[in-house]
């Protein structure tokens, strides 16, 4: 991004500019393919610790596509057992397995141009982009969303009412009543994250029946 494009886009957000800097973003949302995403991990080490499997599904219409479901396990030296009793994954049971620059590869080509969804977003680009790195390949720069800030957005705003600074999958399951069966694991998660966006833009859709692609990046 110039620094003309960060200077407009700044001003967007402070709610200046009213018109969006990428012209794909004045769009409806369900115009946009989106692909919501989960990583499960060694750990919470962004320098030593390694993506175990990365899972994904696409958002498109306002419909999760559970016919083009990405779930692929990379393998590694690397593995921390006690992370297994999160995640349930171990060498043994994981027959199908690639390695990292083939299950990146692979992931690059599934999410093409389209915007990027996760819960604490941050935590899995972080690592997928480590691991691209890792193997001489660009930083995806595709947009990004986060259901943990936007889920914040619904929120009533009083002085009354004390909200809490971060919120976590299974408070946006049970706020909105999602089934948590397939809960840590990396499509299972990313299915959770996928109906949580649903039900954010329902809302926020509540507050502002005109609402569209662009201002989700506000």
């Amino acid at each position: 991004m110039t620094l003309k494009e960060r200077i407009i886009e700044s001003l967007q957000i402070l709610g200046i500019l009213k018109e969006p800097i990428d012209e794909k973003l004045n769009r409806t949302i369900e115009s946009e393919r989106f692909v919501v995403l989960d990583t499960e991990t060694t750990g919470f080490d962004y320098n030593n610790d390694r993506i175990l499997c990365i899972g994904a599904l696409t958002l498109e219409n306002g419909v999760i596509n559970l016919e083009n479901v990405f779930e692929h396990y990379i393998d590694q030296e690397h593995f921390d057992k006690s992370s297994v009793q999160i995640h349930g994954i171990i060498r043994s049971d994981v027959l199908d397995h690639k390695s990292e620059i083939q299950v990146l590869q692979l992931f690059l080509d599934y999410i093409g141009d389209s915007i990027i969804i996760a819960h604490h977003t941050l935590f899995d680009m972080t690592m997928i982009n480590n691991a691209l790195a890792r193997n001489g390949l660009d930083k995806i720069k595709n947009r990004t969303l986060d259901t943990a800030t936007l889920y914040k957005r619904t929120l009533i705003k009083s002085n009354l009412i004390q909200h809490k600074d971060h919120y976590s999958l299974d408070d946006l399951a049970d706020k909105f009543d999602i089934a948590k069966t397939d809960r840590h694991t990396a499509v299972g998660d990313a299915y959770i994250t996928a109906i949580a966006f649903l039900k954010i833009i329902k809302k926020l859709k509540g507050k502002d029946p005109a609402i569209m692609l662009y201002h989700l990046f506000r």
